[in-house]
């Protein structure tokens, strides 16, 4: 079939510090701030193709395919999603779409999948719709565009956008915060904190038994709610802080602090789920230990979902690793783990 337009845009998975957990009304708004690490080698790579259509029909002639191999499931939640932005991209009803789609790394195993696909995916689309429409956006305004639409299709998309870390929903303490869009923190981070490491301990890479969008509803009835709320807003000051003035042991109690408290509100809920596994907290204690007797500052933080994100500054590397291969590698799966860091954030691949 004859192509018209083609585009690939790489975009990185991103590590929450502080969670975003829970929404308010309307489409994926945050009841709550949150500030992430864009990670590097955690990446979904998506290829967008316009073809002619086959029909004269407005519905949506889409086609999806997810590792070399047709996806139906991720089909219908990409019409879904497309339901949502038609308004704002005509050519998902002037043209048939090709999605073709790969991840580095485990998809729904608590990697922020997510996250990565849908900010590659909104990079595709507004690129495609610009050149449609003969406009040139400011690189700015482009990137906030693409937030903006990837958050409507996964909340913490809205973070993938932007280079070392970012802070998405509306907060006082941060300048022109919204909850429409992520906005860059990377200027604000003291230099020990921009090319910290990031180790990913895979526990399980199942898919995970009760999904992100789930979890986030339960939050309504959860009677710790209004109190988490407060938490995380005092947690984002706090941690801002330590990431500017590079206080690495204060970034590391709330990094922490934030992790235990996301699975807590879990088995608080109603019904309660959990999504650690045995060998998460086996790993999690020896974590402590480690730190404790080498008085390094590593520490650890979790998505939804039973792996580890370990984190720790790039001067102590070698030391972390030895630890890790001695320690920790025999509590992974298979003795998977992922090596990565922060990163730079999404690019264009020619």
């Amino acid at each position: 079939m004859k192509e018209i337009k083609k585009v690939t845009w790489r975009s990185p998975s991103n590590i929450a510090l502080v969670k975003y957990w829970g929404k308010k009304k309307g489409v994926q708004i945050p009841a709550i701030p949150s500030i992430s690490y864009t990670l590097e080698n955690c990446y979904s790579e998506t290829r967008d193709t316009l073809v002619p259509k086959e029909s004269k029909s407005k519905d949506v002639e889409l086609r999806f395919y997810f590792d070399g191999k047709e996806n139906m499931a991720f089909r219908l939640r990409m019409l879904k999603f497309f339901d949502t932005i038609s308004k704002d991209f005509p050519l998902l009803q002037q043209y048939g779409l090709f999605i073709h789609s790969t991840n580095s790394f485990p998809h729904s195993s608590g990697i922020a999948s997510s996250a990565s696909a849908m900010s590659a995916l909104a990079l595709c689309l507004c690129e495609l719709q610009d050149e449609l429409d003969k406009k040139k956006p400011s690189k700015d305004k482009f990137v906030q565009k693409a937030s903006t639409i990837a958050r409507l299709g996964s909340g913490s998309a809205s973070r993938s956008l932007y280079p070392l870390a970012a802070e998405w929903g509306k907060s006082r303490a941060v300048k022109g915060s919204s909850d429409e869009y992520a906005v860059p923190f990377a200027k604000n981070l003291h230099k020990d904190f921009k090319n910290y490491q990031n180790t990913i301990l895979i526990a399980s890479s199942a898919e995970k038994k009760v999904s992100s969008r789930i979890g986030h509803s339960l939050m309504k009835g959860n009677p710790y709610a209004e109190p988490r709320f407060k938490q995380a807003n005092k947690n984002l000051v706090e941690i801002m802080g330590a990431l500017k003035k590079g206080d690495l042991e204060h970034f590391g109690t709330i990094l922490e602090e934030e992790a235990m408290t996301l699975h807590a509100l879990m088995m608080c809920s109603s019904p309660s789920f959990m999504l650690l596994a045995p060998s998460t907290l086996t790993m999690i204690e020896k974590i402590k230990r480690y730190r404790e007797e080498s008085k390094l500052p590593v520490y650890f933080t979790l998505d939804a979902g039973p792996n580890i994100h370990l984190l720790y500054p790039n001067n102590i590397k070698r030391k972390v690793d030895a630890f890790i291969f001695a320690e920790l590698e025999k509590h992974c799966e298979g003795g998977k783990m992922i090596h990565d860091n922060v990163g730079e954030g999404p690019y264009r691949v020619k």
